[in-house]
Parts: structure tokens; C-alpha cells; sequence
């Protein structure tokens, strides 16, 4: 099979270039300053055994590639905020033999959140979700670093919205020469929203950095109790500590290449980065949408979509506001909740 990266930025970095080092064929799909980099210097993938460079097809979008092949594995590894118009653009293209891709050719949807498989399947007949406990990282055009050992990352896998089959199990035995482990399973939401649980930290990481502090962390235990109870409310279930704990093990070793401890997560990168956008809509909004359909208060998961938004619009420097400030203003948003 060959692999369409769609956006090669950290995870799709990460997953394109392991994929290419064990000796599968593979597509990057990038813009701007990645697609320039990637296309006149290849990938740099710094990982623990080494940096590789990887000089692949790339391209920056579908007319780039003509008519797809009918063994193509589309892999969407954008922001969620970009996958609609990602989806828009590789639906209709033409696969050899007949049809388009959204007729015939598997998706794989390898972000954060839950919202993108929802997406694709408006467009996809054949989608997959991916669970990605991949620690990565893209600040600069070109280079992918990713500190796992001695596996690069754990991705969950199944069919969505829920199964099994052989493509599934097909895409999991590439992954698995890869430097990965990818269980195929048959109710990848489950871990999905786990992940999500996790990811409600990434709003708190962009507005005020690394979670290290006391303050920090037990902020991030009150924005995650809010999440918990917005899934039980929907009846949403997801895996739990202790099942996560014996999946990861210690499968996974954070080995940083300069001695320094862990980077902060994907929203604080694409504020490094100034994208502009950032996808908290999709994770602490997640969570403010159920709420809202279930009628469940989520002030502190509200404030921090708002923040980070507010961030990514405004350009603001990332880490940026004390904890104490933004432990303040999440009183008060508590406290407005109450007095209503």
C-alpha cells in the first residue's frame, strides 16, 4: 500500500518518515514553509536512534498527484480545524479503475479529538479512526522530533465508527514494522476520548506552558473532572486509567536528545509557530458542546477554548500568562456559573 500523509507536520511527520524507514511507500502532503523545506531538504526526523533524512514525494495538495492509485492509504493527519477543506479537496479525485477516493479508498483519521472521523464520513465511505499517543514535536520547517523509545508511539486503530476488518489489520502490520504498536480494535472511540480527557491540558500548556507547578496540574484535575462528567452525562465511555496504563506499560520511554524535559503539546506549537488557529474547539469545545447537550455546566473548559482562540488570533507569545492569572480568571468563571 502507499501512504498519503495528509499534512506532515508532527504526527504526520512522525508516522510518514518510521513508515518510510521501514520501507514503505510514502506521500507527504504539506504547505508553505513545510512544503517548501520538505521539498528542497526532505524530512529530518530527529528520533532516539538517530536523525534520518527522508527524501519523499511531496506535494501540496491532490492535483499534485493526479489520478490515485486503488491501493492508496489516505492518512488525514491535519489540525482538526483544517480537515474539512482537506477532506473537500481528496474526496472527489479520481482513483485508478474507477470511482473517487471517497468512494473506494480508506481514511485514516490520525488527530486529536473525535470530530474529524464525523467529518469524513460525510465524504468517505471507508474511515478509520486512530487513537495517537505519539510524542512529537514540529517548530521548525523540515524537522520532526519525536522522543519515544523504543517504541515511537502507541496508535490505537479500528474502523469507525466501530469493527474491524483486513485493511484495519493490513495498516496495523506496516505500523508495527514502523516502530510503532498499533492494536487494532474494534471500539476505537474508547480510546479516543481517554485521549481527549488528556488533551483538555493542551488549552492550559498554550495559554501558560509546560504543566510543572503544583497550581497547574491541580487546575488541570478540575478542567478533567468537568470532562468526566460531561461523558458520563452523554454516556460516553472511554478507557480508563489503569486499562491505559497496562496498554503503554513502559512500551514508551521519553528520551529528550538535549537532557531538558518534556516540550509542551500541540497547541502550544502551533502558537509557536503562529498559525493562527489552534484546535481548541475541538477538544475543550468538545466538551463544552456535550455539556451543552446535556445539560452539565463546563465554565472551565469554556474559558480555555476562549483563551486559546483568543491566543492564536491575536498572535500572542505561547505560555505567555502566569498561572496564578489564569488560575484567578477560572475562579470566576466558576463562580459567574454558580451565581447563575
Amino acid at each position: 500500500m502507499r501512504y498519503i500523509i495528509i499534512g506532515a507536520g508532527a504526527v504526520g511527520g512522525a508516522i510518514g518518515g518510521r513508515l518510510a524507514g521501514a520501507g514503505c511507500e510514502v506521500v507527504l502532503v504539506a504547505r508553505g514553509a513545510q512544503y517548501e523545506a520538505l521539498r528542497e531538504r526532505g524530512l529530518r526526523l530527529v528520533v532516539p536512534d538517530g536523525p534520518h533524512v527522508h527524501r519523499l514525494t511531496t506535494v501540496d495538495g491532490p492535483h499534485a498527484l493526479g489520478e490515485l492509485r486503488s491501493d492508496d492509504v489516505l492518512v488525514l493527519a491535519v489540525k482538526t480545524q483544517d480537515s474539512a477543506a482537506a477532506l473537500e479537496s481528496w474526496a472527489p479525485v479520481t482513483v485508478a479503475g474507477g470511482g473517487t477516493a471517497g468512494e473506494r479508498l480508506p481514511l485514516v483519521c490520525a488527530q486529536n479529538g473525535v470530530e474529524s472521523q464525523r467529518l469524513a464520513l460525510r465524504r468517505f465511505r471507508r474511515v478509520y479512526g486512530m487513537c495517537v499517543w505519539l510524542p512529537a514535536a514540529f517548530v521548525e520547517p523540515g524537522v520532526v522530533s519525536a522522543a519515544g523509545t523504543p517504541l515511537t508511539g502507541i496508535l490505537h486503530l479500528g474502523h469507525y465508527p466501530s469493527g474491524t476488518d483486513e485493511t484495519a489489520r493490513r495498516i496495523a502490520a506496516d505500523l508495527e514494522k514502523s516502530r510503532f504498536e498499533a492494536p487494532v480494535v474494534p471500539d476505537v472511540t474508547r480510546w479516543q476520548y481517554a485521549k481527549l480527557l488528556g488533551n483538555l491540558a493542551n488549552a492550559i500548556e498554550a495559554v501558560s506552558g509546560v504543566l510543572t507547578s503544583e497550581e497547574g496540574i491541580a487546575l488541570y484535575d478540575r478542567v478533567r473532572a468537568e470532562g468526566e462528567a460531561v461523558l458520563a452525562a452523554a454516556g460516553i465511555a472511554y478507557a480508563g486509567d489503569e486499562e491505559q496504563k497496562q496498554a503503554r506499560a513502559d512500551k514508551i520511554r521519553f528520551e529528550p536528545f538535549d537532557g531538558s524535559a518534556r516540550g509542551a503539546g500541540s497547541s502550544w506549537q502551533s502558537l509557536h509557530r503562529g498559525t493562527g488557529t489552534i484546535e481548541a474547539d475541538y477538544l475543550n469545545g468538545e466538551i463544552a458542546l456535550l455539556g451543552r447537550l446535556h445539560g452539565v455546566p463546563t465554565p472551565l473548559n469554556e474559558l480555555l477554548q476562549r483563551l486559546a482562540n483568543d491566543f492564536s488570533r491575536e498572535r500572542r507569545e505561547a505560555g505567555s500568562m502566569p498561572v496564578s492569572e489564569l488560575t484567578r480568571l477560572a475562579g470566576e468563571a466558576v463562580a459567574s456559573v454558580q451565581e447563575d
